[in-house]
């Protein structure tokens, strides 16, 4: 629909309505103009921000019970302590997400993903964050290395969830379920949805000739009290090991300064998206 916008006598600029309405605009909103440099303007509200996280955004969506999220071109590693920004890494971990959420909703797995709203955001489900990081492994890497006997590589004889205090202050302990049940969550929703998705995600990478060493995953709930997974699932919170060779495609390629995390982000988006049209 096309809208004459008026001008009063003081050159402010009226909106109607129905362009309020549709653009779920109310007074009092802020807005940003942006020339853009052909004789036009573009309008944009100014989101809230809800939370300012190391790598990605999360404002307040027009719908009450939705949020965008926006990915930024940063990694980081060491609870903040290691940080570049690469070029285009935003988009790339967006896209990725919304493929692999996409692919666990037909899976029956309950997500927070919505939609994509330009390269690097989504809107999401609004959920209450729960504090713990909920990881699974199938491989040893990482923690598991450095704090038991384990060599790096070694398969599992099954895969194991462990859950870790969401907090950088506290550097993120690992935690025993008692202490996940003492702060007050049921650990064992999040251990078998976390399966689930290893179930999933497993076969789907060995399709692509990867192999999924680890992951890590967030979960809410929504104002009905529903488990949700959220945050992000992309190279980020995943160590993906090219199956017969150590080529990797996840931020370890950062964290140990082996390389540029953008083509193998990139690799592992172009694996995946054939399987984002089935």
């Amino acid at each position: 629909m096309i809208y004459n916008i008026p001008v009063d006598d003081e050159g402010v600029i009226i909106l109607p309505q129905e362009l309020l309405t549709e653009l779920n605009w109310e007074p009092g909103d802020e807005v940003e103009w942006i020339d853009n440099q052909d004789g036009s303007f573009t309008v944009k509200k100014i989101m809230e921000v809800i939370t300012l996280g190391k790598v990605k955004t999360v404002y307040a969506g027009d719908d009450a019970q939705q949020v965008i999220i926006e990915y930024h071109d940063k990694v980081t590693a060491g609870n903040g302590e290691m940080v570049d920004h690469p070029l285009g890494k935003g988009s790339l971990c967006c896209s990725i997400s919304s493929i692999i959420f996409e692919k666990l909703a037909k899976e029956h797995i309950p997500n927070h993903y919505i939609d994509m709203v330009g390269a690097n955001k989504m809107v999401c489900k609004k959920v209450d964050i729960v504090p713990l990081e909920v990881i699974c492994r199938n491989r040893a890497a990482g923690s598991i290395v450095r704090e038991t006997t384990l060599q790096e590589g070694y398969s599992l004889p099954h895969p194991i969830v462990e859950f870790f205090l969401k907090d950088d202050s506290k550097h993120d302990p690992l935690l025993t379920k008692d202490r996940v049940r003492l702060m007050g969550y049921d650990p064992e929703p999040f251990i078998e949805m976390t399966l689930r998705i290893n179930d999933y995600l497993r076969q789907m990478f060995y399709i692509l000739g990867i192999d999924l060493v680890d992951f890590k995953v967030e979960y809410g709930y929504d104002a009905h009290g529903d488990l949700y997974l959220a945050d992000e699932i992309s190279p980020d919170s995943m160590r993906l090991w090219k199956i017969g060779s150590d080529e990797r495609f996840d931020k370890d390629l950062f964290r140990k300064d082996e390389g540029d995390i953008v083509p193998a982000y990139r690799e592992i988006l172009d694996r995946l998206q054939p399987l984002a049209i089935q």
